[in-house]
């Protein structure tokens, strides 16, 4: 909400303010609000109150409850209910509104004039019918007695269609060329009608003559008036029974006395912009007239100015809200806006909250700030030395000082103390030194589980919150040992990172790698934060030996996939290593004694059994490995046995099978980036490659046993 005053008038801009865009989320919402002051303060009085591009005419109905207003891209009317504060319908159009009226109490019928020649009512259901007139409308006006519509446009004829009978009756012949407005008087029902030749005519509808002419164009010429065309009427409005205002296309309002043929008063808007809007509030007697820049609030008996406002978009069109202190003006801008003159009147019933607002900001002002002027006390004037300023031009008396230029402010203080510079200097070196004097006293914990990564993690942080504040704007992410997400992490023994597992193995040189680089990142951004401070104008030099990105993105790669290479091949020796063990502990438990066919065992004293039999063979399964044959005949005991019998014995042994094949359990397949140089050299070796290609000999005679250079003699003789 804005708050503004002219001529000591309170003018409250309600829709002023940052609007935010349909498609954000609740949630973000809700964090613009708590961070943007401008969002906090903006008030959304109806919501979804603007158009998708431009808003054109608006319009309330006579029952106060419902606002409608039409717009485009794409042509559109809207309507908003009062009473729910919110969008109560919107319905699209075949083409733009020129002008468009309610008929009924509410918004259940509806007269729409198009810019292509159409007439659209519209009732409470939706589109109604649809007709159209013989020339291009610009403007019409409903006659209730007799429920006719008068229409006036490009032509010199007011065309008139009667909606009880459905049909276009009998039409009025002006003298005038064109027709720009009409209107009727609400009490009398007199109809006029403001031509482009800046005249306007009166006629009686009951008897359909014209009882009068008025030439507007010679009276709105004033002293000191410029005209640089032929004023034509843009605006016409009738006020009570007998006076009548009428605006120019050059920016004059002339209040009229049906009783007189001239002008009462005069008003110019001095911007030389046709008057689009004119409207009256009895309550005051004051006239509101707008043009496309500003709308000025005058009294209609004196001509003086009681308020204005200035938008800052054009505006097309103004609403006041009847018997209040509330107005909507259609912009050349997406929002309408919405403003409140507490001087007014009250606001309406259904925000009627808005007068305990404006009381309330009423009784607590803010201070007013100069940003050219300096506050100072008469103490603060004599340590400067200017006490014998005081009552000339210079000093500006002001509650219990004075305001004076903040040039001469500044000009005075460092001729009067030349030495502020090297006391701020030392302030500002003694705050370094507390802040550096309370980093050393932090006592780093290390927690029970994983104390390698809660130590590296440690050391990154404190380097990226250094390089975070030698930045202006810099702030330091979160550590991990301070999310309480990763807490178990460090606090569960399960979580302990197993640094001799296979895994660990291979992904550790990469990781280290990148932390590495972090680490030389943060060690190059201090350098050049310590170089930019020393020597800010050498900024654009890049420092001597350093190489280029391309060499130290290879070399890191080269790095990196060399140790990879080493832990893969380790991983296979110790793999080999294991695999020769266990044969020779498979051979060394192999038992090639033969057991009796009973299941019988050996007897305590070492006997031999009497029979022997034939060896027994064991055909080894596809995908099994071959240990022992104890293990065999282990497995062909065990699937003799129940499955309660193999669970308790799994139970009581503790050991878990599981089937490892040669290169552990886990397989890690990727494909390594090479460097841009490795990709020009392989390029150069292909070309190489064709290129020899292209130039070699033939060597297709060497293929038969006894070519040139064998003399049909045998191999090695002379």
């Amino acid at each position: 909400m804005q708050v503004s005053s002219v001529n000591d008038v309170k003018i409250y801009n309600l829709s002023y303010g940052k609007s935010l865009p349909e498609w954000l989320s609740d949630r973000k919402k809700r964090q613009l609000q708590k961070k943007d002051v401008e969002i906090q303060r903006r008030i959304e009085l109806i919501q979804d109150f603007e158009m998708p591009t431009v808003c054109t005419s608006i319009k309330v109905s006579r029952d106060g409850q419902f606002i409608l207003a039409a717009g485009t891209y794409k042509p559109r009317v809207r309507c908003y209910d009062t009473y729910q504060l919110s969008l109560k319908f919107e319905r699209c159009l075949d083409s733009d509104v020129v002008a468009f009226d309610i008929l009924s109490e509410d918004y259940s019928k509806l007269v729409f004039l198009h810019c292509d020649r159409y007439v659209e009512f519209h009732s409470q259901h939706g589109h109604y019918y649809k007709t159209r007139i013989p020339k291009f409308g610009r403007d019409f006006s409903y006659h209730y007695p007799s429920c006719d519509l008068y229409f006036v446009g490009a032509s010199s004829e007011v065309f008139r269609l009667n909606l009880e009978q459905g049909r276009f009756l009998n039409s009025l012949q002006t003298d005038a060329v064109e027709n720009n407005v009409c209107d009727i008087n609400p009490i009398h029902h007199l109809f006029a009608t403001g031509s482009a030749e800046g005249r306007v005519e009166c006629w009686d509808p009951r008897v359909r003559n014209r009882v009068g002419k008025l030439d507007c164009a010679l009276s709105s010429l004033t002293e000191g008036t410029e005209i640089q065309a032929l004023p034509s009427i843009s605006a016409l409005k009738f006020n009570g029974s007998l006076t009548m205002a009428v605006g120019t296309s050059t920016g004059q309002v002339l209040l009229y006395d049906l009783r007189s043929s001239q002008p009462l008063l005069v008003k110019d808007h001095f911007y030389n912009l046709p008057i689009n809007s004119l409207n009256f509030h009895n309550q005051l007697d004051l006239v509101l007239s707008s043009d496309s820049k500003i709308i000025k609030i005058w009294n209609k008996d004196t001509g003086k100015l009681f308020s204005s406002i200035e938008p800052q978009t054009n505006i097309n069109s103004v609403c006041v809200y009847p018997n209040s202190g509330m107005l909507f003006t259609a912009n050349e801008d997406p929002k309408m806006n919405t403003f409140y003159i507490p001087a007014l009147g009250p606001a309406p019933q259904w925000c009627s909250f808005l007068d305990n607002l404006t009381e309330e900001l009423e009784e607590s002002p803010e201070s007013t700030v100069y940003d050219d002027y300096k506050f100072v006390t008469r103490k603060d004037l004599e340590n400067l030395g200017l006490s014998h300023l005081i009552g000339s031009s210079l000093l500006r008396a002001y509650m219990h000082g004075f305001f004076m230029d903040i040039r001469l402010y500044h000009k005075v203080k460092s001729m009067v103390n030349p030495f502020a510079y090297e006391e701020y200097r030392k302030d500002k070196i003694r705050q370094k030194i507390e802040e550096a004097r309370t980093q050393r006293v932090q006592v780093k914990k290390l927690p029970m589980v994983n104390k390698e990564l809660a130590l590296k993690l440690m050391e990154e942080g404190d380097d990226e919150a250094v390089a975070a504040s030698r930045k202006k704007k810099g702030k330091a992410l979160p550590s991990i040992l301070e999310d309480d997400r990763f807490k178990v992490m460090f606090e569960n023994p399960e979580y302990q990172v197993d640094e001799q597992s296979e895994e660990f193995r291979l992904l550790n040189p990469i990781v280290s790698k990148v932390s590495q680089k972090r680490k030389k990142k943060l060690r190059l951004l201090a350098q050049q934060a310590a170089v930019s401070e020393q020597v800010p104008e050498d900024n654009d030099e890049e420092p001597e030996g350093r190489a280029s990105s391309e060499e130290e993105s290879s070399d890191d790669d080269k790095s990196w996939v060399e140790e990879v290479r080493e832990q893969r091949k380790l991983l296979r020796q110790e793999d080999r290593d294991r695999r020769r063990q266990e044969r020779k502990d498979a051979d060394r438990n192999t038992v090639l004694v033969e057991r009796e066919r009973n299941g019988g065992e050996e007897t305590s004293n070492g006997a031999e059994s009497k029979k022997t039999s034939q060896p027994q063979f064991y055909q080894i399964k596809a995908g099994e490995e071959f240990r022992s044959f104890n293990d065999m005949a282990r497995k062909q005991k065990l699937q003799k046995t129940s499955l309660e019998d193999r669970l308790k014995l799994e139970e009581h042994s503790e050991i878990s099978n599981m089937a490892d094949n040669a290169v552990g359990s886990k397989q890690l397949t990727f494909t390594l980036k090479k460097s841009e140089q490795q990709k020009k050299q392989q390029q150069a070796e292909r070309e190489h490659h064709e290129e020899r290609k292209k130039l070699r000999r033939s060597a297709g005679h060497l293929s038969s046993g006894r070519g040139r250079g064998w003399g049909g003699r045998g191999r090695g003789r002379h």
